[in-house]
């Protein structure tokens, strides 16, 4: 096995364009860390810096103890999947999957003996006298796995091997990298753009941005306390929703959180546990609220309001979309659908009514066009500042 780092690594294009910047990162021996983010944040260059496809403009990239800014790829010892499968069309898939080993002129007893022993292991062992265009996407994929598989690398690097496949068949493939991974013991740096394979595969995810490092951590801390707005908006399914509120002192004894016309009543727990929001009274901030901490309010309970816009049931649960009339936030992916549609002129204007989504029990009556109220529990609240969007704590 082996360790890999990332030291302050940065890649420029000579266009001008800026890949990465200062990337710090470790991944330990035999971890499964899952690079994610949108389009052009840096993610596959970074993989490929580490694969020795492309060369650091700054910064050191260390496989174990060892220095491999300038080792070739062939030397580095370790083994890359790609998004394509890269198989060859001409070969049967034992022989894609022993290729490797040919190029390394190992014994053709011991090239059958090792491919043989690699397609047990990905359950393919009755594939392997078919040709690429015989087997179903699922069974390529385990191919191009098992040509990675049998060199025995010190670490194996991914990039979007899933994202060629369907709904169904990426969910099943999923599961079964992630299985893999726990049989091999080995390292592995695995890149997406999909957040649900990051929350479901990763012992850590890095979230890149542009080139740089947003956060790194276990999936449920980044769900559960993101350090940036990006962050929030990136990782969930559905989006966390995002609002512009103030934070205002009532009575001089207590805070509210005023979110359009509702005002929420922040508890002295909430407060300290977030010290950093006694400092924001009379200010604004971000607020986030993730679509299953809302639920429907009953009583004079303080409330969100308004009407119902859109009811997507999904069997188990219920998603409602309802407007309100507090200021809605674009961040990430939301921010950048936005500038597509307005042609790219879009400077983080958001619509002054924001739309909610709430995830609820299907038991819920909310129709298209009536009026819903929903509540919220204040300690399940975000709070970001909106000049730095760093969470606020």
């Amino acid at each position: 096995m082996a360790s890999i780092h990332f030291e302050g690594v940065g890649k420029v294009f000579p266009d001008g364009t800026v890949a990465l910047d200062d990337l710090d990162l470790d991944v330990e021996d035999g971890e499964f860390v899952v690079l994610v983010g949108p389009s052009g944040s840096g993610k596959s260059t970074a993989l490929r810096i580490l694969a020795g496809l492309e060369d650091a403009t700054a910064g050191t990239v260390r496989i174990g103890e060892r220095v491999v800014n300038d080792v070739e790829p062939k030397d580095r010892d370790v083994a890359m999947v790609f998004q394509s499968y890269a198989l060859y069309p001409h070969m049967s898939a034992q022989d894609n999957i022993g290729f490797p080993l040919r190029m390394q002129r190992e014994e053709k007893s011991k090239i059958r003996e090792r491919v043989a022993h690699t397609a047990a292991r990905l359950d393919i062992g009755a594939l392997l006298e078919r040709r690429p265009r015989q087997l179903s996407g699922g069974q390529r994929q385990r191919v191009a796995l098992g040509r990675a598989i049998v060199r025995e690398p010190r670490a194996f690097l991914m990039d979007e091997p899933l994202s060629n496949l369907d709904a169904k068949l990426r969910v099943e493939m999923r599961a079964y990298v992630a299985q893999l991974h726990r049989r091999l013991a080995k390292t592995i740096l695995y890149v997406t753009h999909d957040q649900v394979e990051a929350m479901t595969m990763g012992d850590r995810v890095a979230i890149l941005r542009d080139g740089l490092l947003e956060q790194v951590d276990a999936p449920q801390t980044l769900y559960d306390r993101p350090a940036s707005l990006f962050v929030a908006a990136f990782m969930g399914s559905p989006a966390m929703n995002l609002l512009r509120g103030r934070i205002l002192a009532e009575d001089g004894t207590r805070c509210v959180l005023q979110l359009g016309s509702a005002r929420l009543p922040l508890p002295d727990p909430v407060l300290e546990a977030r010290p950093a929001l006694m400092g924001r009274v009379d200010e604004e901030v971000v607020v986030g609220i993730r679509p299953e901490a809302l639920r429907p309010a009953d009583g004079a309970r303080a409330a969100l309001e308004g009407p119902v816009v859109l009811r997507e049931s999904l069997g188990s649960d219920v998603l409602v979309h309802v407007e309100v009339d507090a200021p809605a936030v674009l961040a990430g992916e939301q921010l950048e659908a936005a500038r597509e549609l307005a042609g790219g002129d879009v400077n983080g204007t958001p619509p002054k009514r924001a739309r909610l989504t709430a995830r609820l029990e299907p038991s819920v009556r909310a129709a298209t066009g009536e009026t819903l109220r929903l509540t919220v529990d204040p300690a399940r609240l975000h709070f970001f500042d909106p000049q730095t969007e760093r969470a606020l704590a």
